[in-house]
């Protein structure tokens, strides 16, 4: 499913650092459409995200090294999820969204949470 990632990955090295909390709403995803969030981190960062999708999606968390997609998280289909991610290198990370056959309505929310302590 995720064999194309390496192709259609808008994350860039110039990428956002998150200063606050950001939230998209009705983000209409195409059958087996694509939408990121890339932001970067410097290890220790953490961040914490929230979405909502109908019909399900699958969800990750990937970086490039070299020509090798590393995804730390991988949930193959959700309709609602949360959680934190913590960066163990300074990397630009992509929250990546992707829609099966039926495409999805995608609803999300990222934030900063600073350093663990």
């Amino acid at each position: 499913m995720f064999a194309s990632i390496a192709l259609v990955c808008s994350c860039t090295t110039d990428a956002l650092r998150l200063s606050s909390p950001k939230t998209v709403t009705g983000v209409e995803l195409a059958a087996y459409g694509i939408h990121e969030e890339c932001v970067r981190l410097f290890p220790g960062e953490r961040i914490g995200y929230r979405f909502t999708a109908q019909p399900p999606v699958a969800f990750n968390v990937h970086f490039h090294e070299s020509s090798v997609v590393i995804m730390p998280i991988d949930i193959s289909s959700a309709v609602d999820e949360a959680g934190l991610f913590e960066a163990d290198r300074e990397q630009t990370y992509c929250l990546m969204w992707e829609a099966g056959a039926q495409g999805s309505r995608l609803d999300y929310r990222v934030q900063p949470l600073g350093l663990r302590q």
